[in-house]
């Protein structure tokens, strides 16, 4: 039997062979399934936040950095360990063997400059939720702000092709449901790993459904171009995350307890706008006190 080739580039070079045919069968299939239900049916998931396997756990420059305390928190904050492991397995098989090839096939067929709008064409539908996630969370300077991006970008900037308003200085603040839900105080409960939607936590499994709906892929009510952008989603942002999942590769760790502890410290970072509290852990729970 021969060996699966592990690089990128070669299984860049690979694709054009019938063999990854039945995996883009099988995605766009599931698309169709999922993307594809009347508006009045329309299901709390999808296929679209695949890219979540890997679009929360983008390692810190220097991944030996991480604290030996956010593995003791990590380990109370993971009660369902054995199924969240079981999980993960799943995702990381369906990233190898589906979703990476075909990310490989995109870097490689299309432009980068291409590639460049399609990312702001998502980010800055993106921002239109964080506008209203930010208003919910009574910060509203920066839902004002959010809301002038969106504005700004969708008409002077093609739709959002072109992140005009970047360049200008307008910063964007990105906001979840997940994020609102623990402003208004509600713990942030197990880590939780979400079969094709990757890490994730109890309050952010149910602010989901509303993340969900509120994104591109759900957004725009037609059957017929939804699996179109679910599909362009997916390859966009795993494509945006090919070095981060490398730097993974390389870390001589359990993948699995990294992933997650990173995890937990960047949702606990991003609840607190990057100014947590001290005696805080990376579950949200108070610190244990120490003998001085």
């Amino acid at each position: 039997m021969t060996a699966r080739p592990r690089s990128r580039r070669r299984a860049a070079t690979a694709l054009p062979g019938r063999a990854l045919l039945p995996g883009l069968a099988l995605l766009l299939g599931l698309v169709l399934g999922l993307g594809a239900a009347p508006a009045a049916a329309q299901p709390s998931s999808g296929v679209a936040p695949i890219t979540r396997i890997l679009d929360t756990i983008e390692p810190p420059a220097q991944p030996a950095a991480v604290e030996e305390d956010d593995s003791t928190a990590g380990q109370r904050a993971d009660p369902w360990e054995p199924f969240n492991r079981a999980m993960w397995r799943f995702n990381q098989d369906l990233d190898q063997g589906l979703v990476l090839p075909w990310t490989d096939a995109y870097v490689t067929l299309v432009p980068e400059v291409a590639r460049i709008g399609i990312g702001n064409f998502f980010a800055n539908a993106q921002d239109a939720w964080s506008a209203v996630n930010n208003l919910l969370q009574g910060k509203l300077e920066r839902s004002v702000a959010m809301t002038m991006r969106f504005a700004v970008n969708s008409t002077l900037g093609a739709f959002g092709l072109i992140d005009i308003a970047t360049a200008v200085g307008m910063e964007r603040t990105p906001e979840d449901f997940g994020q609102t839900l623990g402003v208004w105080g509600m713990p942030a409960g197990p880590y939780l790993v979400l079969p094709l939607f990757g890490p994730s936590t109890l309050r952010d499994a149910i602010g989901l459904p509303l993340d969900l709906m509120a994104s591109p892929y759900y957004a725009i009510n037609d059957a017929a171009f939804r699996p179109a952008t679910t599909v362009l989603g997916v390859l966009n942002t795993r494509s945006q995350l090919l070095g981060a999942s490398e730097a993974l590769d390389a870390i001589a760790l359990d993948k699995y307890s990294f992933v997650r502890d990173v995890f937990l410290r960047r949702r606990l970072n991003q609840l607190y706008d990057g100014n947590p509290p001290e005696d805080l852990d990376i579950d949200g729970r108070r610190k244990p006190p120490t003998d001085e």
